[in-house]
């Protein structure tokens, strides 16, 4: 099952709702939407920065991730960034594909 990263910032309304529901209540619901969804929760963390929580999911493809993140975006607490996570394996592959390329002006 492929692998994401999830970086989660949260509005004001977001945040005020983790301070009053608290961190792991969050982190269940999280793990129940993404059960719901076919997934699992393999990490999730709070974070200090520009992101509020990273979290690493598993998830069935690319269009169960893109209707997760479209939720939690249409929701109004939050923003979702999402990163495909390769494992070394899979770029073992990919370095073994050849594929034609001309650069730019050449």
């Amino acid at each position: 099952m492929p692998k994401y990263l999830l970086q989660v910032s949260y509005t004001a309304s977001g945040a005020q709702g983790v301070m009053k529901e608290g961190g792991s209540s969050r982190r269940d619901t999280v793990a129940k939407l993404l059960a719901d969804a076919g997934g699992t929760l393999d990490a999730f963390y709070f974070t200090f920065g520009e992101d509020d929580v990273i979290t690493i999911v598993d998830l069935p493809d690319h269009a169960s991730v893109a209707a997760l993140s479209m939720t939690i975006g249409a929701s109004g607490a939050a923003s979702v960034k999402t990163t495909v996570l390769l494992t070394p394996e899979e770029i073992d592959q990919a370095a073994g594909r050849s594929v034609s390329y001309r650069a730019p002006g050449q």
